[in-house]
């Protein structure tokens, strides 16, 4: 009997999505029977890829397909970026072997007509995802002459920073220091997010225009591939990763997260853009902001040694903490008077009060210090 060959028609993206949204419960249970049962992965590479085979799930699984433009390179290369620490040529590799077995196998299970479409559509996936890898891992060749400028000029603008560092007194003076680093590493906004680990909320904190900095806050979680990245990542178009309402907001076109982090300790991020206008991003550049980012994260950490003598000789009154509270979620004086049915003279007093024992100048620093300290959960 002569067998017909079903002719291939290729997948969009947005379709692709969407079958493995569909079927992502079968699929998840093929892709772990068959990580399960191959003996020729050798155990670092098996830890490799059950880590990438869980962070590949979420971001098909959670994508939104309102947001997913038809071409998946800026999705799959800020993919690469979260996945860096650990990402590898062998680990990739069993990642496209076992997804490729897990698919064939669900495509078997649902008597699928079109196998060979989305069979094909992986296949470019991680032709893409090799192509990806490469460039970010910087295994291309560059020209030495080139590479070897850079790396001066790198390090002049890190000596730069570390001496800014040495010259400041502590989490006071961080909103200087992000100003210095628009000027160092060239872009036009700089913003501080504070992490907070007992909540698991990150907020805004520092920046210009306080009130839009401090409507940024969210709880984190396993889908926020943004914020659980231990490296720099840089968005081309942060759309499919950020709220509309918050790119509308900061007028954003491309932007790049920095974590700010010591000894396992999160602090929280930095961000720079260009305020609307879109920019590129090396490899290169995503390195020495990932230094800088290291080097705030040690100035923090010692500052934050040297203040825990100040910060459990703070005391609070019950209104002064509640006035706190509101300071962070970014209400003036009027709307908090309004909450608490107080006037706005009273209001002022208590955030007069707040910075004397908080010894700060303004109410950023307020807020800033109070995260820094414990004081806001």
């Amino acid at each position: 009997m002569t067998q017909h060959f079903h002719p291939y028609a290729e997948m969009t993206f947005q379709e692709f999505v969407l079958f493995f949204k569909t079927h992502s419960t079968q699929l998840e249970e093929n892709t772990n029977i068959y990580l399960i049962s191959e003996a020729n992965i050798p155990e670092i590479h098996w830890n490799e890829t059950e880590i990438l085979m869980r962070s590949f799930f979420q971001i098909f699984t959670y994508s939104d397909l309102d947001h997913l433009d038809n071409h998946y390179s800026s999705y799959l290369d800020t993919w690469v970026q979260s996945q860096l620490p650990i990402i590898n040529m062998a680990s990739l590799q069993w990642l496209q072997i076992i997804l490729e077995k897990a698919l064939l196998t669900l495509l078997i299970q649902l008597k699928h007509q079109r196998m060979l479409d989305p069979l094909m559509f992986l296949l470019s996936v991680f032709s893409y995802l090799m192509h990806s890898f490469h460039k970010w891992a910087d295994t291309e060749s560059v020209n030495l002459e080139t590479e070897e400028n850079d790396e001066l000029r790198n390090l002049r603008l890190l000596d730069q920073l570390n001496q800014l560092l040495v010259r400041s007194s502590g989490a006071s003076d961080l909103a200087l220091i992000l100003k210095k680093c628009e000027k160092f590493f060239n872009y036009k906004r700089c913003v501080f997010y504070a992490y907070v680990p007992w909540s698991n909320q990150f907020y805004g904190v520092i920046g210009e225009e306080l009130p839009k900095i401090q409507s940024m806050k969210g709880q984190l979680t396993e889908q926020n591939l943004i914020f659980n990245s231990k490296r720099p990542i840089y968005l081309k178009n942060p759309k499919p990763y950020l709220r509309d309402e918050h790119i509308h907001l900061f007028q954003l076109s491309s932007i790049i997260f920095v974590p700010i982090a010591h000894e396992q300790q999160l602090y929280g991020w930095v961000t720079f853009d260009q305020m609307g206008d879109s920019f590129h991003c090396t490899k290169g550049e995503l390195d020495l902001l990932e230094q800088a980012g290291k080097r705030i994260g040690l100035f923090l950490s010692r500052k934050e040694k040297e203040n825990t003598a100040k910060t459990m000789a703070i005391a609070l009154t019950e209104r002064e903490s509640t006035v706190l509270e509101l300071l962070a979620e970014g209400y003036d004086n009027k709307k908090i008077a309004s909450l608490l049915f107080l006037s706005e003279y009273t209001v002022r007093d208590y955030v007069s009060s707040l910075m004397t024992k908080l010894r700060a100048k303004n109410r950023t620093q307020v807020v800033a210090y109070a995260f820094r300290w414990g004081l806001l959960s």
